[in-house]
């Protein structure tokens, strides 16, 4: 909902915690050859990507678990999202996974939702759809971008998640829109806030709330 107006509820917005022995957790489905050599890909212009003009904002106030399923089921109905690329940010245990889950759920994923700690990517897809979930938290090595061809699944159409992108500063394109998950008082509350980086990013910031 948007920020100064009531809470749907007053249920707990319980966010799961991902860790070594979580259940979702499974091998790298991304580890293919890059069309490139390294040496020879162009460098990312990280003067341009860190000072990437806001275009547009939005403030959100979820007060439970509920409120950021209602966001993601919205989001989903939006054509631009298909083309998509979103970055999540916050400190661990924010909601960002969970945000994700619940978007892919709304976009028509069936089955076990994986998430990409220790894989850095999964991929999905649905009604033609395809989805790439990423998560930099682990990412250290540049190599790992070369050899994951992951510069390859950016290139490609499709919407793209990424998790803790400051990670992997200097290999990421700008996102088209930015979600800021910040954990306030209540304890189950969170301050999410939108900005937007292209035209695309402009039409997501216009998904429709629940009254």
């Amino acid at each position: 909902m948007e920020a100064g107006l009531q809470p749907f509820g007053q249920t707990g917005f319980s966010l799961p915690q991902i860790d070594s022995g979580h259940t979702d957790l499974g091998e790298s489905q991304l580890m293919r050859p890059l069309s490139q050599p390294l040496h020879e890909l162009p460098p990312v212009d990280l003067k341009l990507q860190s000072h990437a003009p806001i275009l547009g904002s939005r403030t959100l106030q979820w007060a439970r678990e509920a409120d950021c399923s209602a966001f993601a089921q919205s989001l989903a109905t939006l054509p631009a999202l298909r083309e998509a690329h979103i970055e999540l940010q916050g400190p661990l245990g924010a909601g960002k996974t969970t945000f994700v889950r619940h978007l892919l759920r709304a976009l028509g994923v069936q089955g076990r939702i994986k998430s990409p700690t220790y894989t850095v990517m999964e991929p999905y897809e649905a009604d033609g759809l395809v989805i790439s979930h990423f998560d930099f938290y682990r990412f250290a090595d540049p190599r790992e971008w070369a050899d994951a061809g992951l510069r390859d699944v950016f290139a490609a159409p499709g919407l793209k998640l990424s998790e803790w992108p400051d990670k992997a500063a200097g290999f990421l394109p700008t996102p088209d829109l930015r979600l800021s998950i910040e954990p306030v008082e209540p304890a189950e509350a969170r301050l999410v806030t939108l900005n937007a980086f292209s035209p695309r990013g402009v039409q997501l910031l216009a998904a429709p709330l629940p009254a």
